[in-house]
């Protein structure tokens, strides 16, 4: 199947959504770090709470959606844990199975993180949907 050229306006609109996507991105960043998180450590949060189906999950599982190596996702576990953010809750299946759920001081952290968040999607929401009615 060839593919038909691509319009100038196709390259802008493409260009505009990548730009407000990192727009996003970097408010984001910033207010991870503003509560005293790494992005990544509030990405590992939101995992964890949002995860499918149950709010905790095992290193492999957050390895996966942050997209790290396990070792990687170990090591986060670990600093997570030394904040009292995370704590690991052996499964009741599998002993040998471990879990990683927030604490209450963990969610709390996120609760305030996705609120903040919650309204500047509400703010960017109506120029992304312009831009992905562009793009479809």
């Amino acid at each position: 199947m060839k593919n038909r050229e691509i319009t100038q306006g196709e390259y802008e609109t493409l260009a505009a959504f990548r730009y407000h996507l990192r727009q996003f991105m970097r408010f984001s960043e910033e207010a991870a770090i503003r509560v005293g998180l790494t992005p990544q450590q509030h990405q590992a949060l939101l995992t964890i709470k949002g995860f499918p189906g149950r709010d905790l999950v095992t290193v492999t599982e957050l390895a996966e959606r942050l997209q790290v190596k396990h070792h990687s996702a170990v090591g986060l576990v670990n600093r997570l844990v030394a904040q009292e953010l995370v704590e690991r809750v052996p499964a009741t299946e599998d002993r040998r199975q471990v879990y990683i759920a927030l604490t209450p001081r963990g969610a709390e952290l996120l609760s305030e993180l996705t609120a903040a968040h919650r309204e500047e999607i509400r703010q960017i929401r109506p120029v992304l949907q312009q831009l992905l009615e562009q793009i479809s």
